[in-house]
């Protein structure tokens, strides 16, 4: 990826046809081992996503549903009565899902 300066004035087109060949490719030969070296570290902070957790341990509370609740038959989680909407043959569905 080109690291370009947005804020250094711009050259005139008379300018940059001057350029020659060997002067545009010794930039570019000069840039590239900075990015590539830039690359490279990218990489290495990188974790997969299917990256093997089998040594992790997680814990985690579960509690269960209070008597003032319900578990939606559309969206499967658990609301507030105060969110409960009649549904069709008995269903408990949450305002939102309705």
């Amino acid at each position: 990826m080109a690291i370009t300066d947005y804020d250094a004035p711009r050259r005139t087109v008379v300018e940059l046809e001057e350029d020659s060949l060997e002067e545009l490719q010794a930039r570019r030969a000069a840039q590239s081992p900075a990015l590539d070296l830039d690359e490279v570290e990218a990489v290495e902070g990188f974790e997969l996503p299917g990256a093997d957790l089998s040594g992790e341990e997680l814990t985690v509370s579960v509690v269960p549903m209070l008597s003032d609740e319900f578990r939606c038959s559309r969206c499967f989680l658990v609301h507030h009565r105060s969110q409960l909407t009649a549904g069709r043959h008995g269903q408990q569905i949450c305002s939102e899902c309705a």
